[in-house]
């Protein structure tokens, strides 16, 4: 079923979303957001309106404040079309590696955001819950499963077994990759270092992997821990898109 596909497509001053922003407007639901409030119940009525009376396309500029009601005290231009669905494009490549505690944590906090395209491996089916909303892959051996990675991807490594965690961190200093983080203790990291090392990797390689993930002033819990690494990635994904711009 057809809907309405709203898109940001001018800004001034200061607005709830920027340029580029959509969502999807159904007879009967609604995808994605352009935020505001007031702005986004006006724009989701526009859309049924349009439904209702067969338009495909429209152009409409509000001023939030003197339109609106809005404080934001910018303006927005939306386009309106017709269009079976959001399009989508991909995210940068994220793979986590375990799908314990933290591993279905980060998944649940990451998985919304559109910036990543996740790959979730661990050692088992039954390691995943059954309604997982990425990519799952088995692997007995995980480390084996990193060639599948592309160059460009980030890695979380968190699994159940130490063995494996060090395992993962050798192969993905033997190859290209964008980040990496590894959960763990000083003490888990400090002899990490010592063994990856002992396998070859000089100091400066060794030091690219982030060891403890997250953020430590808030805490061990899992949430928490997934918090603090969702806000550093997207921290580093914002970085990456101003340095591209």
């Amino acid at each position: 079923m057809s809907g309405i596909c709203i898109t940001v497509a001018r800004t001034a001053g200061s607005v709830p979303r920027g340029p580029g922003t959509q969502m999807m407007v159904w007879a009967d639901r609604t995808e994605g957001t352009i935020g505001g409030g007031a702005l986004e119940w006006r724009a989701m009525r526009e859309a049924r309106a349009m439904l209702a009376d067969g338009r495909a396309a429209a152009v409409m500029t509000w001023p939030l404040g003197p339109a609106l009601g809005q404080c934001c005290g910018g303006s927005v231009t939306l386009d309106f079309a017709v269009a079976e669905g959001l399009a989508t494009t991909p995210g940068a490549p994220l793979w986590i590696w375990g799908a314990g505690h933290v591993g279905r944590a980060l998944v649940g906090v990451m998985a919304p955001l559109p910036e990543w395209d996740i790959t979730w491996v661990d050692t088992g089916t039954d390691r995943f819950p059954p309604d997982a909303a990425v990519t799952t892959l088995v692997a007995t051996d995980p480390a084996r499963a990193m060639v599948h990675a592309p160059d460009a991807a980030h890695h979380l490594i968190l699994t159940y077994s130490h063995d494996i965690d060090l395992a993962l961190c050798h192969v993905v200093l033997s190859r290209p990759f964008a980040s990496a983080g590894l959960i763990g203790s000083v003490t888990k990291w400090a002899r990490f270092r010592n063994r990856l090392a002992s396998l070859g990797h000089a100091p400066a390689a060794i030091a690219r992997i982030a060891c403890p993930i997250g953020d430590p002033s808030l805490g061990k819990h899992p949430q928490a821990i997934a918090i603090g690494v969702a806000m550093a990635m997207l921290g580093r994904n914002g970085q990456r898109t101003e340095e591209a711009g």
